[in-house]
């Protein structure tokens, strides 16, 4: 396994074992926030997450929570996606779930796009998974969740 393979596998099992937003928050309660909440099960392996995310009225994510259960890929990719979302606007958000969707499409070959890949940060981490198809579905759980969880609060309606 090579050094970047092993850095990688590290960041993934670090947030694994602690985890960014885990345990779910109640829901917006600020003037104008929306709120939506979005539970998701891979079929496939039995990984299941449950994510509330809160979205200010100038549609900037002001929170994500979450709580769920599964493997390290599954628990470690919305970990790691948290950390991404949180703070960003809906248009951000947008595009890093488009640049994540587009690494697991690569088949462990990366981006090739260094802007990209930064933007991506410990999400890069990842690009092993996309080697093993029965595996990105775990990566892509908790994206799913968010993005279910932002069309409930009615914010991409208004973005």
């Amino acid at each position: 396994m090579s050094t970047l393979e092993q850095m990688y596998q590290q960041v993934i099992l670090d947030h694994a074992k602690r985890p960014v937003g885990r345990g779910l928050v109640d829901l917006a309660s600020a003037e104008g926030h929306r709120a939506g909440e979005s539970h998701q099960v891979n079929p496939t392996c039995g990984d299941e997450v449950t994510l509330r995310v809160d979205v200010t009225p100038e549609g900037t994510v002001a929170g994500v929570s979450w709580e769920g259960q599964g493997c390290s890929i599954s628990q470690a990719s919305v970990s790691v996606m948290t950390s991404l979302v949180e703070g960003a606007p809906l248009a951000e958000v947008a595009r890093l779930d488009g640049l994540f969707h587009d690494l697991m499409s690569s088949r462990g070959k990366g981006l090739g796009d260094d802007d990209a890949e930064d933007s991506l940060g410990d999400a890069t981490a990842f690009t092993g998974v996309s080697q093993y198809p029965a595996r990105i579905k775990c990566a892509l759980l908790g994206w799913a969740a968010l993005k279910d969880s932002l069309a409930r609060s009615g914010a991409l309606a208004t973005s």
